[in-house]
């Protein structure tokens, strides 16, 4: 076990990924806001009955080419 570790130890320390390219910047911290906002797009440009009826359109041609 010994070997693993000390293999394993050693590659992180000689490794050259740059870890700072894992942090990102908030600019908007609001979460629920942007929720929100997509949401209201989603509705106004109607996606939402499209996903509505591509659901229950889908739900009846699965019914009608199911056997049994």
């Amino acid at each position: 076990m010994d070997i693993f570790t000390d293999s394993i130890s050693h590659f992180i320390w000689w490794s050259s990924f740059n870890w700072t390219a894992l942090a990102q910047t908030v600019t908007d911290p609001n979460v629920l806001g942007q929720m929100q906002k997509a949401f209201t797009h989603f509705v106004q440009t109607g996606q939402a009955w499209a996903l509505l009826i591509g659901l229950a359109l889908g739900y009846m041609i699965r019914n009608l080419t199911s056997y049994g």
